[in-house]
């Protein structure tokens, strides 16, 4: 298996949670494999009470019940260890950039922990393999590692096949053309972890959910709802109420926390106008 080339630890995780809300679901088990610059590897396997309940229909998926969580530690309880696992390691997983990293920045949002995510990179090995070849993680482990996915929905058992397939795919994908919608040409399947970051993401998002994203003039712009398209600090001065709608709404904390800068800015450049 290709070794990963790192100019600082990658950690590459997965979840399994209540729900995939990432508003309001809570995480119930968290497996991560770091990755050290020098190759060495550490594992990191917790499962979190989340004192809500999970969902009959969830557990039959990862087989993880009220159950088995009621002893084990809270989120906010754990959140300092894994705090110190992670360090200043990027980040990587299947469907991470959608949903994995959002819903654990919720967690130390609500645990009230701060966690940087200044300077560092998101690998999303679901999108590499989505824009390559649209199929999912059980038929990605087929197809790069021509090897059957056991353990499925085991959280340890799918990082481990994440970070498998994503090697697979650096080797797989070395010198490959890619033809994005535009028609541009590139090869943007290398051994880095920026270069891998930068494709992994469809656009470019001003919060992790996806809700706000960038557009060519990089703007802050809504990716949902009647105002899809157009600029945040537009909308928030023409219309505050749907400021005050997004506050009170079931959004992750994140992206309050995202509106929030954008609102200030713009009342403070207000500000600056009337006083000039």
């Amino acid at each position: 298996m290709k070794k990963l080339n790192l100019t600082r630890p990658f950690a590459i995780f997965d979840l399994e949670t209540t729900g995939v809300n990432v508003g309001k679901d809570k995480i119930v088990e968290i497996s991560i494999i770091k990755i050290n610059t020098d190759g060495s590897e550490e594992i990191l396997e917790q499962r979190l009470n989340p004192e809500i309940p999970i969902p009959p229909e969830v557990t039959k998926i990862h087989g993880i019940g009220d159950e088995d969580v009621k002893n084990k530690p809270t989120f906010k309880a754990f959140a300092p260890q894994l705090l110190q696992f992670i360090g200043n390691a990027d980040l990587g997983g299947y469907n991470s950039n959608k949903f994995d990293i959002p819903l654990l920045v919720e967690e130390f949002l609500r645990a009230e922990v701060e966690f940087d995510l200044k300077n560092r990179r998101f690998v999303d090995v679901q999108n590499i393999f989505h824009k390559m070849e649209p199929r999912t993680l059980k038929a990605a482990y087929k197809f790069y590692c021509n090897a059957d996915l056991v353990n499925a929905h085991s959280a340890l058992a799918d990082a481990k096949a994440t970070y498998e397939v994503l090697c697979a795919q650096i080797e797989r994908y070395d010198g490959t053309e890619y033809e994005d919608r535009d028609g541009s040409l590139s090869t943007p399947i290398v051994n880095d972890i920026k270069a891998l970051h930068d494709f992994s993401f469809h656009s470019r998002h001003a919060d992790l959910a996806g809700h706000i994203i960038f557009n060519q003039k990089n703007q802050e712009v809504f990716n949902f709802g009647k105002h899809k398209g157009k600029c945040v600090e537009e909308v928030f001065a023409s219309e505050p109420s749907y400021y005050d709608w997004m506050i009170k709404a079931e959004f992750p904390l994140y992206t309050k926390k995202v509106i929030t800068a954008i609102k200030l800015r713009g009342f403070n450049k207000t500000s600056v106008n009337i006083n000039s």
